[in-house]
């Protein structure tokens, strides 16, 4: 054989005997350390408000992490009234009793109802403001055209050369204004 093999066959060899290794290393299992398995460290973020629980055991680990735990607080507030009135016209009393228990997020939103939410992520309460959102809207948008092409339109048609483009701003500014309206009114009257 010439030369050139024997260089190239050791070389192979010795790249060869050193993969083996190579993977016979990182095959190797993990000894016991007084009989507790190694466990990887994990550096999970802390704050005032996170919590976490690592589960280990023999098929592997679990790591169940909330990051604003408590999500939900409470507060209660109650107030007890008993009055005796006498007046110029005879006695009376009064009793008021007023229980107050509201639950709040971390950032001082008031939970106005329910847990159930759909799948994009939205209250019971949410969906019903947005239906009632849109009827009023739309109930606010007539009205408005109604009033503006009652009152606005006789008005500006008037305008020489550019009466009829003015017509049909005044109306669209009718239309706008009563939506905007409406939605206000809306959002009031379902406590939204």
């Amino acid at each position: 054989m010439s030369r050139t093999k024997w260089v190239v066959i050791g070389v192979s060899s010795v790249i060869a005997i050193a993969h083996v290794g190579a993977l016979g290393h990182l095959m190797k299992r993990q000894p016991l350390e007084k009989g507790v398995a190694q466990v990887p460290t994990i550096n999970i973020p802390q704050g005032p408000y996170t919590s976490y629980t690592i589960t280990a055991d023999k098929d592997g680990y679990k790591i169940e992490y909330k990051a604003n735990d408590p999500k939900v607080m409470e507060s209660q507030r109650s107030l007890n009234s008993d009055k005796t009135r006498k007046g110029f016209l005879g006695g009376g009393t009064e009793t008021r009793q007023e229980y107050r228990r509201d639950q709040y997020t971390m950032d001082g939103t008031r939970n106005i109802g329910g847990g159930a939410t759909d799948a994009e992520g939205k209250s019971v309460k949410d969906v019903e403001c947005l239906i009632a959102a849109a009827g009023v809207r739309s109930q606010g948008a007539m009205a408005g055209t109604a009033i503006s092409t009652g009152v606005l339109v006789p008005a500006v048609m008037n305008i020489p050369y550019v009466g009829w483009l003015a017509a049909g701003w005044a109306t669209l500014l009718g239309k706008q204004v009563g939506e905007s309206v409406g939605s206000q009114i809306g959002s009031v009257f379902n406590d939204c």
